[in-house]
């Protein structure tokens, strides 16, 4: 199965998760590549990497503690492609990792993408919400954002940028030394 790679390591600030590479992303070879993806103009609003960024610096962003995987490795055309069983495989493997490479913070993009992974990998029913998490991964702390893919069309490019921010400024805070201080406004 073609896919995209994991850009992870230890040490990272943040990891990235998407709910599954897009065919049109696995194509090219690149996270978020589609044009119509919001995700790297909201990052590049954002401030939480200090550079302008586009697909092709995907794998670059690890040397600034950002880096990229997926709930499911599978591609498709749309998430409404993917199905349980994928969900039943790979979020195990992506708990691994995780726990493994132990980034201080694990950002999923999508609410859906978070369920999904709570379900099939920690056992957990839960109804999450955009934000900081209670539950950790290991011992990285838990942030959600909404997805930015076209098909998400109720978020605005500066709401993306807005989520973000507060992101980066969870990682500040966070890297300052953990405390409760450390909510995102």
């Amino acid at each position: 199965m073609k896919t995209l790679p994991d850009y992870l390591r230890r040490g990272l600030d943040i990891a990235m998760v998407g709910l599954n590479p897009s065919q049109y992303s696995v194509e090219r070879g690149r996270y978020f590549a589609n044009p119509r993806n919001r995700f790297w103009a909201a990052l590049n609003r954002s401030g939480l990497v200090s550079r302008p960024v586009s697909p092709e610096d995907d794998h670059t962003l690890l040397e600034d503690g950002v880096g990229f995987t997926d709930v499911v490795k599978r591609p498709s055309k749309q998430a409404s492609g993917l199905k349980a069983q994928d969900f039943r495989q790979w979020a195990p493997v992506l708990k691994e990792k995780l726990e493994r490479f132990q980034p201080l913070i694990v950002c999923f993009h999508g609410v859906m993408a978070y369920s999904q992974y709570l379900r099939h990998a920690e056992g957990a029913p839960a109804k999450p919400r955009l934000g900081l998490q209670e539950r950790p991964i290991g011992s990285s702390t838990v942030f959600v954002v909404p997805n930015p893919s076209p098909a998400n069309a109720q978020y605005s490019l500066d709401a993306l940028a807005g989520w973000l921010r507060s992101l980066k400024e969870l990682r500040d805070c966070l890297k300052d030394g953990p405390s409760p201080q450390c909510e995102p406004s």
